[in-house]
């Protein structure tokens, strides 16, 4: 739809210009510079809108994510609350497997401390304890993210309808029971190419991880949608998201939860 030669902006179009940016592998400029009147309620319906069309091409939905759960994160994009996107099974890489640099525009890494849920989730109410009393188990991962937006410059609306800046996700093979290790406590160290560059705690995530989880909960209860038996759900970021261009390996050295390495692919 177009009016004097520019594009009228609904959640449709929006869906649209996000999915064409990634598949294209062009970033842009913030949506809310030319749809100012952008707000949370609509930018959570493009999100739905993406994963709608995600749906429809084939890929299947396999959990959830939680972006900007730090409040050094936030204070640093100038936003003041996390938000929750979607996982489907495209997004999944095998431990070991480069980032697709193929398919994506500038690949960050981050730790996090990643549950498989075993029982259904639903908000609203849920409070942090009842949150991890409905996890099976824990394990660590690293999750791959890549804004659609030019030099990871957005507004919380913006980011909101780019799905959290979803790309990819790589889980490690250790899993433990909630209750067999600290959530709060446990500990990682990020690597590049052999160098400790920065170290963090399940601390950094909602001052714990299980906070994140009922936070997801109650946010997607709002929108009358759960958490559901199975699917994963990954917490936010332990550390700064590193930079993972090619020709780089960067490693993530977990107290418990084993040791995960991410290889950026060929120079």
């Amino acid at each position: 739809m177009e009016t004097r030669g520019e594009p009228t902006w609904t959640i449709e179009y929006a869906a649209g210009v996000l999915l064409g940016r990634e598949d294209t592998r062009r970033d842009g400029g913030r949506i809310t510079d030319e749809w100012p009147e952008l707000d949370l309620p609509t930018a959570y319906a493009v999100q739905d809108e993406t994963l709608r069309r995600r749906l429809a091409r084939g890929e299947r939905l396999v959990g959830v994510k939680l972006g900007l759960t730090s409040r050094a994160k936030q204070e640093r994009m100038g936003i003041d609350s996390p938000l929750v996107a979607w996982l489907t099974d495209a997004m999944e890489l095998p431990a070991g497997a480069p980032v697709p640099q193929q398919r994506l525009i500038h690949p960050r890494v981050e730790p996090e401390i990643v549950f498989v849920m075993k029982d259904r989730l639903a908000g609203p109410g849920v409070t942090a304890e009842q949150a991890l009393a409905a996890v099976g188990t824990v394990r660590a991962g690293v999750e791959v993210i890549d804004s659609r937006f030019t030099d990871f410059r957005f507004r919380l609306p913006d980011v909101v309808a780019d799905n959290a800046s979803s790309a990819a996700y790589v889980l490690g093979e250790v899993a433990l029971t909630p209750d067999a290790l600290d959530l709060a406590a446990e500990a990682v160290t990020v690597e590049v190419d052999g160098k400790a560059v920065d170290q963090g705690t399940g601390a950094a995530v909602q001052g714990h991880p299980a906070e994140a989880l009922a936070l997801a909960a109650n946010s997607l209860g709002a929108r009358g949608l759960a958490i559901e038996p199975g699917q994963v759900v990954l917490t936010g970021g332990m550390t700064d998201a590193v930079l993972a261009p090619p020709g780089v390996r960067i490693t993530m050295r977990f107290d418990h939860l084993g040791t995960l390495e991410v290889d950026g692919g060929p120079a």
